[in-house]
């Protein structure tokens, strides 16, 4: 039987940058990351979470990580992230803010946060690292969507809202970009049995994705040839709990 995996992309020594990738998602597409021999940036908002998540990571090796303070809101802080890094191969727009309410209760602050977190900050990320990624001549970017993406729910106006957006932001710039031999994918995944959201890991959520399911997805589109773009994946669960 012929193999497909014999005509992979070498991702050693690659430059990856993944924003949120203190815990959950992020950390395991970090940890896959650096397992097969990319250099990798991770972002996180509170110093201490960049500080542990480092540590424990910079035990995997063959590839090496290094961690950044930065909110992607804040275009500033985006900016400093990127001149600081200095190069980019891979960027994994992962940081991501889920609150949930009903619209007439959810407050501004609320909404802005979740559209600044989960539209506005992955244009800040594309906006500096394309040109970086052209001088490289290429790259992939792999936005880290959702089902709620496609599936509005009550009480989820704001996230659907975000992700929405954040589907139709990565369809137009794969067009844009392509050319330039820049990817642009984008993963939605069901649920997770992560932090996000206020939830807690589990062993009662064991039928729940788990974030090396999703760093694996990640993977195989970076080993793709460069003639193939699977630009839009979903993955869910294989056996939710059955409705009553």
């Amino acid at each position: 039987m012929r193999s497909y995996r014999g005509n992979v992309v070498d991702l050693t020594g690659k430059s990856a940058i993944i924003t949120g990738g203190t815990r959950g998602i992020g950390r395991g597409i970090a940890k896959a990351l650096v397992s097969v021999g990319a250099n990798v940036a991770i972002t996180g908002r509170i110093e201490s979470d960049v500080e542990n998540a480092t540590a424990e990571l910079g035990t995997i090796g063959p590839g090496t990580i290094s961690g950044y303070v930065c909110d992607v809101r804040h275009y500033d802080q985006v900016k400093s992230l990127f001149a600081a890094f200095g190069m980019v191969d891979i960027l994994i727009n992962n940081a991501g803010v889920g609150i949930f309410a009903p619209v007439e209760s959810m407050s501004p602050e609320d909404f802005r946060a979740v559209l600044e977190t989960n539209v506005c900050g992955v244009f800040y990320c594309c906006h500096e690292a394309i040109p970086l990624m052209k001088r490289r001549g290429g790259g992939y970017i792999i936005n880290i969507s959702s089902l709620a993406g496609a599936n509005p729910h009550p009480q989820m106006a704001a996230y659907n809202a975000s992700k929405f957006g954040l589907n139709g932001f990565s369809e137009a710039l794969m067009q844009e970009v392509r050319q330039d031999g820049i990817k642009v994918s984008y993963i939605m995944p069901g649920s997770v049995n992560t932090e996000f959201g206020g939830d807690e890991p589990s062993d009662q959520k064991s039928w729940q994705l788990q974030p090396d399911d999703i760093a694996r997805v990640v993977i195989d589109l970076l080993e793709y040839p460069g003639r193939a773009l699977p630009s839009r994946i979903e993955i869910r669960p294989s056996q939710p709990p059955k409705k009553q």
